[in-house]
């Protein structure tokens, strides 16, 4: 694998908390949200052009439905999206509102199942939990967890990966194909001093790449968890990395200005853009949700 260029800032969108991009081919556009400033944004590669919507709560995520339309993970739950006129209608709340938990990354997998993590929003309770969300209904599939982050699967759809952002661990699951998981497992710990695993991404040749949270870069692992690859980036909070483009070869990742000190903000004035790099080995396509 190659990187094929330094990540360059495509749009100074000033995120606090930018998560969860998104690559939809039928929109040729990333989208991704703001948590902290409760937005969602929308970005046109080919026209430079970006649109904002005002979330009514912390967004975690956004999901693509198949047939058009989102679905939005906010802190209150499980919400449709409209772009057109921006409304969110409430499809189900997930957690106890006494928890103060918020919703936190999600992704859809090749059967067009909804996974997303809980986290408690103060960061301080092991209150957080790994949901999945199909034709059954929703379902608790792992607690115990902070701040969670991804998940993400691979290719052959026989894994997911899952991370333990506090405890700097991605697990890895056995995957069945109804949708159960199995045999938890250490997939990749991060070192003390390289920062926090965000969210996790998985490319066509089944390696999983992570955005590193105070942690100046993005790693490549194998399938079997070996680190590949580095590639630093001018910020020190990378969130997450979507795969797009035409050859799904561009690589989009959201950072953050949270956390970050006034001297630091100065010194990072990109902090909270969306980056983009190109890679020789692509991604896999973004998947649809199939129930909503």
């Amino acid at each position: 694998m190659k990187v094929l260029s330094e990540p360059d800032c495509v749009l100074r969108a000033d995120a606090e908390l930018g998560e969860g991009p998104v690559w939809r081919a039928d929109d040729d556009a990333v989208w991704f949200v703001d948590i902290k400033g409760r937005r969602i944004h929308r970005y046109e590669p080919v026209t430079g052009a970006a649109w904002s919507w005002a979330a009514p709560a912390q967004p975690g995520f956004i999901a693509p439905v198949a047939g058009g339309g989102w679905v939005a993970g906010l802190k209150t739950g499980l919400h449709r999206f409209e772009p057109r006129g921006g409304r969110f209608e409430l499809i189900t709340a997930v957690e106890d509102p006494s928890l103060d938990n918020r919703l936190n990354d999600g992704f859809v997998d090749a059967k067009g199942r909804l996974w997303f993590g809980s986290m408690h929003d103060g960061e301080t309770a092991l209150t957080g939990a790994l949901y999945r969300l199909d034709e059954r209904g929703l379902q608790r599939c792992d607690t115990g967890y902070c701040i969670t982050n991804g998940p993400a699967a691979s290719p052959d759809g026989r894994t997911l990966y899952h991370t333990d952002t506090l405890q700097k661990t991605i697990y890895a699951f056995d995957l069945s194909p109804a949708g159960e998981l199995s045999n938890k497992r250490v997939f990749a710990r991060i070192e003390e001093g390289g920062g926090y695993p965000d969210g996790p991404a998985v490319d066509a040749e089944g390696c999983v790449w992570t955005g590193l949270f105070a942690g100046w870069h993005v790693r490549r692992y194998s399938p079997k968890g070996e680190l590949l690859a580095k590639v630093g980036f001018p910020v020190a909070n990378i969130t997450k990395l979507a795969f797009g483009g035409d050859d799904l070869t561009s690589v989009y990742a959201t950072t953050a200005w949270k956390g970050l000190s006034a001297d630091e903000r100065e010194k990072q004035p990109l902090a909270g853009g969306l980056f983009r790099f190109e890679v020789d080995v692509p991604g896999l396509p973004q998947n649809q949700m199939a129930h909503a």
